[in-house]
């Protein structure tokens, strides 16, 4: 059938059938004006709209924020610009050098109390666990940032996959978000305010093949977001689930920023003036997700806009198939080096 007759047939139809031609066209009208509605949205609370006041969790009031992961990349970000808007710190991490550090530096630029506890959250030492719900009895936490995580050393296919990394993987990402979030939620409750912000990855996104441990922990984090801030919606605790695709950090092995890959400090600031808006992340289908940096959100937004998952499953796939390619490579000669 040619162009000649195609477009014959359907003049054919829009006259001989009215009623039909009106309708499709309504709806055609209501898909195009839906996106044009979606897109002014997602703009607008990307790059307009102001998020939640940090004062409304007790910034420069005495309150407290946790943040775990606090000695390197993003979670030492959170440490400092917390402490610069005026919460006392409480540092979590594993390295205490490093943690010591970090609070000294907190409390001589930001005239704000900062201390800290060291935990090895690969361990799930209960006795560790104990130790930080000591740690948080008595303190007024307003802000809690679960942002501690490991990823795979490469990419790997799950059978190939040390059984120790997915250990380690799970107990960080998925068990310790649980346990931290159970020792500071109650005092969340009680003084009928907080902000909890669970930091994500595209990987829990677009599920990603040779990353499976990795991709599912944080998928996790999205479900457990979304069903836990239903729950405390009546105490005024706002729970939030950050989307997060590359920033310059140690955990992505990643030395250089650029427009889809920023430093942890715009990062962050892009985060935390951005709390209660969805920006990318608001036609997603995950309550309570936030992509709050602005080439992230656009980034979520075109490929929710899309919506044919197994197109960048796909593409994921043979990125890491790449990736772990090189790796081995690299492996390789510096075993040659030596």
């Amino acid at each position: 059938m040619d162009a000649s007759h195609v477009k014959a047939t359907v003049t054919s139809f829009l006259r001989d059938q009215p009623y039909a031609a009106t309708i499709l066209l309504a709806l055609g009208s209501v898909s195009f004006l839906r996106v044009v509605y979606q897109t002014l949205s997602v703009l607008l609370q990307t790059f307009v709209l102001p998020g939640a006041n940090l004062k409304r969790y007790g910034a420069k009031k005495g309150a407290w924020a946790v943040v775990t992961g606090a000695t390197d990349g993003i979670g030492k970000e959170f440490a400092l610009q917390l402490g610069k808007a005026g919460f006392n710190v409480l540092l979590v991490a594993r390295n205490k050098d490093l943690l010591s550090q970090t609070a000294a530096e907190i409390e001589s630029k930001y005239k704000v109390s900062a201390a800290t506890y060291s935990i090895d959250f690969a361990k799930n030492d209960e006795a560790a666990y104990h130790g930080f719900a000591a740690a948080c009895e008595g303190r007024d936490i307003g802000v809690l940032v679960n942002n501690v995580g490991k990823s795979h050393s490469m990419p790997a296919y799950y059978v190939d996959t040390p059984k120790d990394e997915i250990d380690d993987i799970v107990s960080i990402n998925i068990t310790a978000t649980l346990r931290v979030t159970y020792a500071v939620l109650p005092g969340m409750v009680r003084l009928k305010r907080g902000l909890i912000l669970n930091i994500g990855s595209f990987a829990g996104f677009v599920p990603s093949p040779m990353l499976a441990t990795y991709s599912g922990s944080k998928a996790f984090l999205a479900t457990f977001t979304s069903a836990l801030a239903e729950e405390v919606k009546k105490d005024n605790i706002t729970v939030e689930h950050v989307n997060t695709y590359f920033v310059v950090s140690k955990l992505s092995k990643i030395r250089h920023s650029s427009l889809l890959i920023p430093k942890p400090g715009p990062y962050v600031r892009s985060v935390l003036s951005k709390i209660g808006l969805a920006c990318g992340a608001e036609y997603s289908g995950r309550p309570n997700t936030s992509t709050p940096f602005w080439s992230h959100s656009l980034l979520e937004y075109a490929i929710s806009l899309i919506g044919i998952p197994s197109i960048f499953i796909s593409y994921t796939h043979g990125l890491h198939r790449s990736i772990r390619k090189r790796a081995l490579k690299k492996a390789e000669r510096d075993a040659k080096a030596q």
